[in-house]
């Protein structure tokens, strides 16, 4: 059962990411976080921020759009006991957006057990997800491969950062 704290941090996470600079400069907007950080769903409106030169969608926002999602749901989702990173993305334009476009990221439970399984004896994995941005009418107009990094957490590292940021704050 969802309790009112997943749900405020949901929506806290909802807002950071929103109001994050070079996130807010791409256009896109996250429109949904679930509570429980497995499902996000991101839109990128052509308007005169997101519009390119010939007045589709501007594949940087296309991109920038979707960029973090994925590492920060992982991360989330697996918790501190787990490193998540970015390692190589591509992207594909298979068509002109000319209308909102939306991103939807899921993560699966057999997904998450997969790789808390492989990375169980301190080896990294990484894993490929593909994000389709489909406009109004469910065409896909745009597909990103993003290359995601997974391990354990070193315990020393993690008492480093912990000592860090307990000095910061």
């Amino acid at each position: 059962m969802i309790n009112m704290k997943e749900q405020l941090l949901a929506l806290a996470a909802k807002t950071a990411i929103n109001h994050y600079p070079p996130y807010r400069g791409s256009g896109a907007r996250v429109r949904q976080i679930s509570p429980d950080f497995r499902l996000v769903v991101v839109e990128l409106p052509l308007n005169f921020r997101t519009r390119n030169l010939v007045g589709t969608t501007f594949g940087g926002s296309m991109y920038t759009a979707v960029d973090p999602i994925y590492m920060i749901m992982f991360k989330k989702v697996l918790g501190e006991d787990y490193v998540v990173w970015d390692k190589a993305a591509s992207i594909k334009f298979l068509r002109p957006g000319k209308t909102t476009l939306t991103a939807r990221f899921v993560i699966l439970q057999q997904e998450l057990e997969q790789i808390k399984q492989l990375i169980e004896d301190g080896k990294p994995i990484q894993r490929t997800y593909r994000i389709e941005l489909r406009d109004a009418s469910g065409t896909s107009c745009a597909e990103v491969e993003k290359l995601l990094y997974f391990n354990k957490q070193d315990p020393q590292r993690k008492q480093r950062i912990r000592s860090l940021f307990s000095r910061l704050f």
